[in-house]
């Protein structure tokens, strides 16, 4: 659950005010390009936060529909270069898979057309209780100290038997989850539990977790129309403005129990 390298840099800002002018120190997040291929073949690139980049770059391609399953995956490989190189037991992609952009700021939310379409497999098994909800927000609200100081990140995190699995952060929300995605699908956390996301439910958020069999998808903020119906369509417990002790269920509230 820890940083790869140093994700942050120190800047002076000029605050000005009706008071007058003066000056204070800032963090920021620092956000670097890079490309994901698949085979030695570039698959496409985005903006990410350096850490979690193996998980990244299976998650990258698994939104992208190249990557279904975690026996699929043989070995990835970060270069220095700005590159993540991901071998799989995959067909051979001769034409770019038909992706549809998204909500993702920037429009670096893309999902391919195949992985919205159609119907989805049975979801994973699981229940999570209020007291675990309670604990698993605080724990990725306060799962580094990155967000508070940069206020530039997204959170996200994956509950499961009893515990937080797995946190990762990013400048993109979507890259967030498709750092779980890939850990998943690395075989470094188990299916059978929840999602919890400091960004909104947009239909490229909820369509990976259900296509991934994820049941609990739970957002500091909201869904859209089009994340509930994704929801609705493959039986996930959609969950928007989670606190601790206090949940707006959208869909399938039977998988969140009392205590």
């Amino acid at each position: 659950m820890g940083q790869d390298v140093d994700v942050t840099l120190k800047h002076t800002t000029v605050v000005l005010s009706t008071d007058g002018r003066d000056e204070q120190n800032e963090t920021l997040a620092v956000e670097v390009p890079y490309k994901v291929a698949l085979n030695d073949k570039n698959i496409g690139a985005s903006m990410v936060l350096e850490t979690g980049l193996e998980a990244f770059g299976v998650g990258f391609l698994f939104g992208q529909g190249y990557i279904q399953t975690a026996e699929q995956v043989k070995e990835v490989l970060v270069c220095n270069q700005g590159r993540i190189a991901v071998y799989a037991d995959v067909d051979e992609a001769d034409e770019p898979k038909e992706v549809i952009i998204t909500s993702g700021c920037g429009g670096t939310g893309k999902i391919s057309r195949e992985m919205l379409e159609g119907a989805f497999d049975p979801l994973q098994e699981a229940t999570i209780t209020m007291d675990e909800v309670s604990e698993f927000i605080r724990s990725v609200l306060h799962g580094s100290d990155l967000g508070a100081e940069t206020h530039c990140v997204h959170g996200c995190g994956l509950w499961a038997h009893g515990k937080m699995q797995a946190f990762y952060e990013d400048v993109g929300r979507h890259n967030a989850v498709d750092k779980i995605i890939g850990a998943i699908l690395l075989g470094r956390v188990p299916t059978d539990g929840a999602v919890y996301t400091t960004g909104r439910l947009t239909s490229d958020m909820v369509l990976k977790c259900a296509r991934m069999g994820i049941p609990i998808v739970m957002s500091r903020t909201s869904p859209s129309s089009l994340g509930l119906a994704i929801a609705r369509r493959a039986g996930v417990t959609l969950v928007g403005y989670a606190r601790p002790g206090r949940l707006n269920v959208f869909n399938a509230p039977e998988r969140i129990k009392q205590g």
